[in-house]
Formats: structure tokens, sequence, C-alpha cells
């Protein structure tokens, strides 16, 4: 399959270079044709101008500030996320690749404001690998926004294609060891992509 992965984080030492390297070497080794979307090293601006907002619901003109990442978009037929959670959320540049990317035209149709249909429906397989600096409890308590956005926002634009999430919880606590056999499982799970 080609495969958009999209990675969301800024230092190349971390351990999330490790997982998104991981995550593309186990895709292109079980043969599926990868995009890498490093959108801190393609430097990708996160912010929705005025302009873009008074144009979004314009499926004539909205994405032409973002054609090329839209292009990469529509060409796939699974999306990886790999993104680390900060404050219970998104890193802000992959929050504003959702806000800028996933528009009217693109990701959804509004021809008829009162039936919303999902436009993503090329995408067969969606998976997120992300990390969680505090244990699950305190990512439950807190609501788990990441997890709602990418299993329950994502399935709904494509129509209802799976979205599996893959959370390593506690990284204030990681051992090397635990880190490792993280690496492993994901560099299997994607291996059977």
């Amino acid at each position: 399959m080609r495969v958009l992965v999209l990675y969301a984080h800024p230092v190349e030492t971390s351990f999330h270079a490790a997982l998104h390297a991981r995550v593309v070497a186990a895709l292109k080794a079980a043969g599926h044709e990868v995009d890498d979307c490093d959108l801190y090293a393609e430097g990708f601006n996160p912010v929705l101008s005025r302009e873009e907002r008074l144009n979004y619901h314009n499926t004539a003109v909205n994405r032409a500030p973002v054609q090329p990442y839209v292009d990469r978009l529509l060409a796939a037929e699974a999306l990886v996320l790999c993104f680390p959670v900060w404050c219970f959320g998104l890193p802000a540049i992959l929050k504003g690749w959702f806000d800028r990317v996933l528009m009217p035209g693109v990701a959804f149709d509004i021809s008829d404001p009162a039936d919303v249909k999902p436009a993503l429906t090329h995408l067969k397989k969606i998976a997120a690998f992300t990390t969680y600096g505090r244990p699950r409890w305190m990512a439950l308590f807190m609501g788990d926004p990441p997890r709602k956005v990418i299993t329950r926002y994502l399935r709904a634009l494509t129509g209802g294609t799976r979205v599996d999430y893959h959370a390593y919880y506690h990284m204030n606590v990681a051992t090397p060891e635990s880190l490792r056999r993280h690496l492993d499982r994901v560099d299997a799970l994607m291996r059977r992509f």
C-alpha cells in the first residue's frame, strides 16, 4: 500500500525519532510504499491564516495554501501517525496539519450541511504511535483527548475505517529495556500492517 506517515517531533535524538525510524523501516520492509512526512523537518506552518479561515468552506480555493499536503493525503491508501502527547493534546504542528489539511472538499463533504459525509474513504488503514509522559490513569482522568481525536474523528472522516492507537504511557519512568520492547512491538505491528 501507499502509506503516508505523519511524524511530529522536533528532536532528532528523541525516543520518538527512534520510534518514527522503526515505523518507516518496518513498513518498507513489509513492501509498502512510504511517503514519510516529517512536519518539523519540512517546516510545515501549523497556523491557519485569516484568509484560509475565510476561504475554509470554499472548496474551489481552500486547498491552495496546502495543496502539496492535500495531494499526499489523497494519494495515500493508509495513514500512520507518530507523535508525542504534550499537555494531553496533539503537538501544535500536528493539530495545525489537521486544521489546515482536513478541510471541506478534502476530508469531508459539507455540500449539505445537515448531512456531512466523509471524504477520506480511500484510507483503508490508520494507525497511531504515541507516547505520554504520565500514566494511563492520568490520561483517562483527563479524558484522553488525543486518543479521541485520532480514533473517533479520523474514523468518522473515513466512513468507518478501523483506527489502531498504540500508546506508550509514563515515559517519565521508562527504562531502556521497556523502550526496547516497545520498539520491537512497533516493528512487529508495522511489518503486519
